[in-house]
């Protein structure tokens, strides 16, 4: 890594970030608010059909119920804090399931791999989330 922070493998390749991507859903207000509530985060003002929450500075995720629902993994890193905030909030909601991986099925636990913590939730819909402290 350089000093600037900038990961060696990245320098001179085109900056290329994930603005939004669209969520399939059953029902685009109880999609946003299970997954803004998950993080802590802000459920927008519907843009058109869809309603979006604002991930972070650079990526919007944007809740639709038009389409054909197929489960989908998306999967996040964050820091210990959000993970620490993450845990607390499934902590207090029985019916959320979570677990430490597919292979686990939703046995509320976390894993360790990478050396960091890592949990998968899983949406209404069947959506699993990842939320991991360590890129693997």
């Amino acid at each position: 890594m350089r000093n600037d922070g900038v990961d060696s493998r990245w320098r001179g390749r085109p900056r290329v970030v994930l603005n939004h991507t669209i969520v399939p859903v059953l029902d685009r207000w109880v999609g946003a608010r299970f997954f803004a509530e998950m993080l802590g985060l802000e459920v927008g003002a519907p843009a058109g059909p869809f309603v979006p929450v604002h991930v972070n500075a650079e990526l919007t995720f944007d809740f639709d119920e038009r389409g054909r629902v197929e489960p989908g993994h998306y999967g996040f890193l964050v820091d210990d804090a959000t993970f620490d905030d993450l845990m607390r909030r499934l902590a207090v909601r029985p019916g959320a399931p979570f677990g430490s991986g597919p292979e686990n099925g939703w046995d509320r636990g976390i894993n360790h791999l990478g050396g960091g913590r890592g949990v998968y939730v899983r949406s209404p819909e069947g959506h699993s989330y990842e939320f991991f402290t360590v890129a693997c």
